[in-house]
């Protein structure tokens, strides 16, 4: 069953990709959607297998490497922990397939499409079912190329091909100090499977090591080097600018890689390795601080945003801050128990986004669109529930994830465990406004539109509405249903098992009564305000924006990130580049290299051609000259 789980996308995407023009379209797409929902449906059979019985297995699928002491096997393992993310990854690539049958209907590339999204799905299934850092960083590398294929599949489009080899560049920042980490985990213990390694943490907690001329903590440096990696890939503060661009792939795309998957797997990292960072403090620091950062400055962001997608996305990298500072607090299970909910109204989002998209042809300025909530009952009413959802409304998924991370942080007796708790209810406020911002812009007021008429409006068809429906049942039941399994405190140690390393049981006790309702009571006021703001009175947007221009434009340019690395990073890189191109290549190296020897013996070719003339006695005299000199030198020696 788990071979079935793991290899369905692989052999899907291998017939799509290599026999979709045989094929036709319909036959890829049929294939590769029922591989990856047979997938789907194996693996909660799987998670269900693990809830009822503790089910666990190691399947070692074959020896991979055997060189000296590095031994690796590739294997599926199960546990709780990738039970979860086999659920997550395989539904939500599923309904991502079937919906991109409808909104990819007019692409001349569907078998492409469908074998990069089934090759995504199965790296994405070999990361989370890793028993090994080296297989790990396999997986991890697989959806960082496919991401780089799916982001940039219109490579006809200058943008797209942009930003796929800006979120492949900035991954690779990320993936050298992922790659660092594990080079330094085999050095100090000789293997890189993860029962073995773990085992013998407890062994090196006061060993020091030097790392550029400085003395760390073994286990610091190594904890720190992994999450470098993981802040790549989770778009976290610093290294989070490719995740708004990569909004140019197709919308499917959106909703697979940024609501459910690839920007989670630095999370699954972290939580994976909750017996290492169990030993480090720092680390644990760092993460809570990167977290809470990443949590405020992405929502801030989001709230002056007009491109659907780019506010979408900025959610995302906000609520990944979330997990990352409440794994930081030691909560680990509540980041996956927010990592799970999230999956379900994320991609809820992404894809009614796109089902309105499909509605606009293609428009995704919510500034230009308004109106439509009547000509698109069905996408508006889903993307209400994915927003209630979202913004922790009380009794959907997202409230009972994102209060327990805000809550599980204030009562954390960690270093910033109170101002995360603090940060988390301020964006918690943000996150609802810049959420009901969208909804409001989007299908309410004036319709503004000019290119196409609102009579032209459109429900998307089945195949788009299907997932959607689906999606929206897991936002609204996905807490109230698992939340005692992933976070209740008789519960949660038994479904967890040996998967997470609490190091101390978590706290029993309860944030004040008045912090419990503080969060809730506030998201549920920015509802009327918003509503008032952007549909009932949008001058008073109009004057605050007049009044606070710097702040504005500040966060419309994204706290000048782009700007600021063009300036470090980008422009000194490509003077060096056109001066080694220009100066050392040209100049040096092709002039006395290649083009050089060329003009040498092209040189001498046209001298040594004016020595034919065509005249017979020029022949007969040079070579009586050349017989007289060759005598004489003979003579004289």
């Amino acid at each position: 069953m788990e071979y079935l789980i793991l290899f369905l996308p692989l052999i899907g995407s291998i017939i799509s990709g290599f026999f979709g023009k045989t094929l036709g379209d319909k036959v890829s797409q049929v294939i590769t959607c029922l591989f990856v929902s047979i997938s789907a449906l194996l693996s909660l059979f799987i998670f269900f297998k693990v809830i009822s019985s503790g089910y666990e297995n190691n399947a070692i699928i074959a020896a991979w490497i055997n060189s000296g002491s590095l031994n690796v096997n590739w294997s599926i393992k199960i546990d709780a922990l990738s039970a979860v993310m086999l659920v997550v990854v395989t539904l939500v690539s599923s309904l991502v397939h079937i919906y991109s049958v409808g909104y990819m209907s007019h692409d001349p590339h569907k078998p492409r499409f469908m074998a990069y999204l089934s090759l995504f799905t199965f790296a994405m299934l070999t990361l989370v079912t890793s028993d090994n850092f080296l297989q790990l960083f396999f997986g991890w590398e697989g959806v960082g190329l496919c991401s780089y294929f799916l982001i940039g599949f219109w490579y006809k489009k200058e943008t797209a091909n942009a930003a796929a080899i800006k979120a492949f560049i900035v991954n690779r920042v990320g993936d050298f100090g992922f790659a660092l980490g594990i080079f330094l985990i085999f050095y100090i213990f000789g293997t890189v499977n993860y029962d073995e390694v773990f085992s013998k943490i407890p062994e090196i907690i006061d060993q020091k090591i030097n790392f550029l001329s400085f003395k760390f903590n073994t286990v610091d440096l190594i904890c720190l080097l992994l999450f470098i990696g993981a802040m790549g890939k989770s778009a976290q503060f610093l290294l989070h600018t490719w995740l708004p661009d990569a909004m140019e792939g197709p919308t499917p795309v959106s909703a697979l890689i940024h609501a459910a998957t690839m920007v989670t797997a630095g999370v699954f990292l972290v939580v994976r390795c909750s017996p290492i960072y169990e030993y480090s403090e720092l680390a644990l620091s760092v993460i809570t601080l990167v977290g809470m950062t990443t949590a405020f400055f992405a929502a801030t962001v989001a709230l002056v945003q007009t491109d659907i997608k780019k506010i979408i996305a900025y959610s995302t990298c906000s609520q990944l801050g979330y997990m990352f500072f409440a794994a930081g607090v030691g909560a680990y299970n509540v980041a996956m128990f927010h990592l799970f909910t999230h999956a379900f109204f994320k991609a809820l989002l992404f894809l009614g986004s796109g089902s309105v998209i499909h509605s606009f042809k293609d428009e995704q300025d919510v500034t230009k669109m308004g109106g439509v909530f009547k000509k698109l009952p069905y996408t508006y009413a889903l993307m209400v529930i994915g927003t209630l959802a979202l913004t922790g409304f009380p009794f959907l998924s997202g409230f009972y994830s994102k209060d327990a991370i805000i809550e599980f942080a204030y009562i954390s007796d960690t270093k910033f465990g109170i101002y995360a708790a603090g940060i988390g209810v301020l964006t918690a406020v943000m996150t609802s406004i810049y959420s009901w911002r969208l909804i409001f812009k989007t299908f309410h007021g004036d319709y503004k539109n000019k290119d196409i008429s609102i009579d032209a409006m459109h429900e998307s068809p089945l195949s788009m509405m299907l997932p959607l429906v689906l999606l929206a049942i897991g936002a609204v039941l996905s807490g109230f249903l698992f939340k005692d399994l992933f976070i209740g405190h008789e519960t949660m140690y038994n479904f967890w098992g040996e998967s997470i390393k609490f190091l101390e049981p978590l706290g029993k006790e309860h944030p004040p009564t008045w912090f419990l309702f503080l969060t809730p009571t506030l998201v549920v006021l920015t509802i009327p305000l918003s509503y008032y703001l952007f549909v009932k009175n949008t001058k008073v947007v109009d004057e605050i924006v007049s009044i606070n221009k710097p702040v504005y434009i500040f966060l419309q340019k994204k706290w000048y990130f782009d700007e600021l690395y063009d300036q470090i990073f980008i422009r000194p890189s490509k003077s060096i580049g056109i001066f080694l191109w220009k100066k050392i290549d040209g100049s040096i190296i092709d002039k006395f290299g290649p083009d050089g020897v060329s003009n040498l013996i092209k040189g001498f070719s046209f001298k040594a051609v004016k020595f034919q003339s065509g005249y017979i006695y020029q022949y007969a005299f040079i070579m009586l000259l050349g017989f007289s000199i060759l005598l004489t030198l003979l003579i004289v020696n």
